[in-house]
């Protein structure tokens, strides 16, 4: 029955056959294309212009393509161009300074043409159809005449070239180079794979997701601080207190305020009246006057008790978490704890709200202080879009163009094997672990009621629990950081697949229990900072796990040495960009050394691959023959 009415409404599309006849030699056409390019990004953590530049410049792909389409252009003339394809208006206006207005239409005389040609090279691999949907709709038939000049009889070059005149004479040179450019770097990113965690640590998440949610193709795979703020969405306290935590920690609390109107009154007052100002808890980034300083401190002390009050709450009502280990307020009160049978005396105290004989019950007040923060967070319309755009784009895990992607890990045991996570007398594990998560997160999301259920919970779990495929880790030590000197107790023991997934033969475990062939299929992994500066290498798993976390966050770049991976897999295969860090465009033109380091990481030779070899590829050939089907059965 659904295939019959499928069939009747696939009639009503074509008005006869040789419609259909059209559209089939259209798609086996394209089956033909190469592969669009794809890139995989991960661990933005809020750093939009390090984002913003990878974008625009393709992660050097432009500069390559460039290179490649004027081999005898002088060095000065590509960088300029390639600098007019990335930032447009910056060039634009600093060609302005110095040159007449004769000089200028002469400029663009010569620039326009030029980004005609990159257009053209970069539009070779898509079908004209395609290309004409990149285009902007204010210029499409202009460019789309400019775009096939080549191979055009020498009486019509007068009439390209009067193309650009007009443009030039009506003022529209401008406009019309920035649109160029807009369209050379959406025809270079064919395909983007966020590999996890947009939000934390850099302070604007918010133009991040706006950034993304311009993107014309785009999938998200979440990663725990994702899972971290879907759960504030969803309603759960502990994911609340934390986000703020974090974003006190790290200096960005007012930019959530006016970024996405966070009423931060009743937690202000409440901090101010019940804590003292503590230099241990100033933010750890920005720049603040004392008074402000001040009171950040305070309200990173007054988050930090309310985050670990919550997160007790959760693990008295859920056992099989099996995180008791974690419960310290009761013993943090008498100003020692006891960690693995040994007592560490505690450096910093601010438990004057915690009562010894209920820890981890909220005062009146701090109850009023998280209802507000969460009511706040989960009303505010643009935090609601963003959700939504991650709930749309986004899953668990990603199977795409014959590789997994994922954020975090699969958990394994120190033999190799998958290991398990019971839940109410359920186990999971491997592909059913991450499917069961996703399931209860778009459970949790999916009510309007913002209460705190077995899936909200399960949502703050994926954030900080030991089986939990985004996190990874024994524990998460936040409170040791805070409370105690000793370094050792800082550690987070790693899940064993952080040290097997070195080995070819854990590759292929677990692409094998995917259902994916493990000779020519890859994972791409995020999560786990890559340390280069210490020889660390993002080439795993006998060459087929590909860790893509470089510290595009500036807060991880200390430890990793660079700024940043970038993957990039086209019809030839993978490549990766090392980033070094993004000062500016003023500073990144007047550089003689650029931003990224383009390398190859697959040395065998592969056979080029085209859309037909891709997820797209298969979608497309189940279309043609649902098509000829039609054809064959048309009763008209």
């Amino acid at each position: 029955m659904y295939k019959e009415k499928y069939f009747e409404e696939l009639k009503k599309e074509f008005n006869n056959e040789d419609e259909i006849v059209t559209e089939i030699v259209n798609l086996e056409a394209i089956l033909n294309l190469p592969k669009g390019t794809e890139y995989f990004i991960s661990d933005i953590h809020g750093e939009y212009d390090g984002l913003n530049h990878i974008l625009k410049t393709g992660a050097g792909i432009i500069s390559e393509k460039i290179n490649l389409r004027f081999p005898e252009m002088a060095a000065a003339e590509k960088k300029e161009l390639n600098f007019v394809v990335a930032y447009p208006k910056f060039m634009i206006e600093k060609v302005q300074q110095g040159k007449s207005a004769d000089e200028l239409i002469q400029w663009y005389t010569t620039i326009i043409p030029r980004m005609i040609e990159v257009t053209q090279y970069c539009a070779s691999k898509y079908s004209r159809s395609k290309v004409r949907k990149t285009l902007p709709k204010k210029y499409a038939y202009i460019i789309e005449e400019l775009l096939y000049v080549e191979g055009s009889p020498k009486n019509k070059q007068k009439y390209y070239a009067q193309i650009i005149n007009k443009v030039i004479e009506l003022n529209r040179a401008q406009d019309f180079v920035q649109s160029l450019a807009a369209t050379i770097q959406k025809l270079v990113i064919d395909h983007i794979h966020i590999v996890g965690d947009v939000f934390d640590r850099g302070q604007k998440s918010n133009q991040v997701l706006e950034l993304l949610e311009n993107a014309h193709s785009l999938d998200f795979q979440w990663g725990n601080h994702d899972v971290l703020w879907l759960g504030g969405y969803a309603g759960s306290q502990a994911c609340i207190a934390t986000l703020f935590r974090i974003a006190t920690r790290y200096g960005y609390i007012f930019d959530l305020e006016r970024e996405y109107g966070i009423n931060l009154r009743a937690l202000f007052t409440f901090a101010d009246q019940h804590y003292e100002a503590d230099p241990f808890f100033y933010p750890k980034t920005g720049e603040f006057n004392q008074p402000n300083a001040d009171l950040l401190s305070k309200v990173h002390q007054a988050l930090t008790i309310i985050q670990f009050k919550l997160e007790g709450q959760i693990i008295a009502r859920q056992p099989d978490f099996e995180m008791e280990n974690r419960l310290f307020l009761q013993q943090a009160v008498t100003g020692a704890v006891e960690i693995d049978g040994r007592t560490y005396p505690l450096s910093h105290e601010c438990f004057q709200t915690v009562d010894p004989q209920h820890p981890y019950k909220l005062t009146a007040e701090e109850q009023e202080v998280i209802q507000s923060l969460g009511y706040s967070f989960r009303h505010a319309p643009q935090i609601k879009a963003h959700m939504d755009f991650i709930l749309r784009k986004g899953s668990m895990y990603l199977i795409y163009n014959n590789n997994l992607l994922y954020h975090g890990c699969i958990p394994l045991t120190e033999d190799g094997d998958f290991d398990e996570f019971e839940y109410r007398g359920h186990r999971y594990a491997g592909r059913k672990l991450l499917d069961f998560f996703e399931e209860h997160i778009r459970a949790a999301t999916s009510k309007n009621d913002f209460t705190e259920t077995d899936d909200t919970d399960l949502m703050w779990y994926c954030w900080i629990g030991k089986k939990s495929p985004l996190f990874g880790r024994t524990a998460m030590t936040t409170f040791e950081r805070y409370f105690i000197d000793d370094k050792k107790t800082h550690r987070e023991g790693d899940n064993p697949y952080f040290m097997l997934r070195d080995r070819l033969s854990t590759a292929h475990y677990i692409l094998d229990k995917f259902g994916l062939d493990e000779r020519s299929s890859y994972i791409i992994n995020g999560h786990t900072p890559v340390k280069v500066g210490n020889g660390e290498s993002p080439i795993k798993g006998g060459g087929q796990i590909l860790v893509i976390d470089g510290g595009l966050s500036k807060a991880y770049q200390k430890a990793t040495g660079i700024a940043g991976y970038t993957l990039i897999n086209n019809s030839y295969g993978f490549q990766i960009v090392t980033h070094t860090p993004f000062l500016g465009v003023a500073e990144l033109y007047n550089s003689t050394t650029g931003s990224a380091t383009l390398k190859r990481v697959i040395d065998r030779d592969l056979p080029r691959r085209n859309i037909a070899d891709t997820t797209i590829g298969m979608e497309l050939k189940r279309q043609i023959d649902d098509l000829k089907f039609l054809l064959q059965n048309d009763d008209n």
